[in-house]
């Protein structure tokens, strides 16, 4: 098992907390949450100089995950990403921000990348920024939200993860 609290991927004005509590998938909890951070930098609003934005990471093994599922949607077994936006509002003036927390099994991931992703690195990265966008408040419950959704994880792994083109094997879209 890696460091289970690595605090990683620190700027002025962001702070991704990474832990890597599973042992199925050997991964870089550093390099996810570098990527969190950068996503974080890019797509959070109203950004105070003097307001650190902080959330956390976890990688956790099928039965964490399937675990955490059936607690907060009712839905049997283990999922790829879970988020768990803090709908607290902070005074203004507070110098720390909690965004939220993203819980991704790796296993799960690991699983459905070659006919999602097409890689599981892709995966990884699409589940990170998937989870950061619902912590942010976006959502794909209907087609135009789903679709919206799509276009700006696209958008924020063609600039910060593959720093170019998506792969021809690359899709957003499960199977049925």
């Amino acid at each position: 098992m890696n460091d289970p609290a690595s605090t990683t991927g620190l700027t002025a004005a962001v702070a991704v907390v990474c832990a890597d509590q599973q042992d199925e998938i050997p991964l870089e909890a550093d390099r996810w949450a570098r990527l969190a951070t950068d996503v974080l930098t890019e797509l959070v609003e109203q950004r105070q100089a003097d307001r650190q934005d902080e959330l956390t990471l976890t990688f956790v093994d099928r039965e964490a995950m399937a675990d955490l599922n059936v607690e907060h949607l009712a839905h049997e077994g283990p999922t790829d990403v879970l988020s768990f936006p803090l709908d607290i509002t902070v005074d203004d003036d507070a110098p720390l921000r909690l965004l939220g927390d993203v819980v991704i099994c790796p296993g799960v991931a690991n699983d459905q990348a070659p006919a999602h992703a097409g890689t599981l690195d892709d995966e990884l990265a699409l589940l990170v920024v998937h989870g950061i966008l619902h912590v942010l408040g976006h959502d794909h419950d209907d087609e135009e939200s789903a679709n919206r959704m799509r276009e700006v994880e696209r958008d924020v792994l063609v600039r910060l993860h593959w720093h170019g083109a998506a792969p021809a094997t690359f899709r957003q879209e499960h199977d049925d």
